[in-house]
């Protein structure tokens, strides 16, 4: 995919000079560059872990039919003022 970038003529020059010395490009080292960055950025965030937010409880309760949520809500907030 071709893209357009800015890079700082500087740092464009280099880039092209290190390209020249060890036989590759400048598309071959920006390409290098982003997926070192991009994996440092992977592996510096911790994995999400949703925490345990089960309580107590009996389960579903039987004659409760799943599909209706009136019921559903119902046995939900029964003796608990709602």
């Amino acid at each position: 995919m071709k893209t357009t970038i800015d890079i700082a003529d500087a740092l464009l020059s280099q880039a092209r000079e290190t390209a020249a010395r060890e036989g590759t490009t400048v598309r071959a080292l920006v390409e290098e560059g982003l997926r070192e960055v991009l994996a440092r950025h992977r592996t510096r965030r911790p994995r999400f872990r949703l925490r345990d937010a089960s309580f107590a409880g009996e389960g579903l309760q039987p004659g409760v039919d799943l599909a209706d949520w009136g019921a559903v809500a119902a046995e939900v907030y029964r003796g608990r003022g709602g």
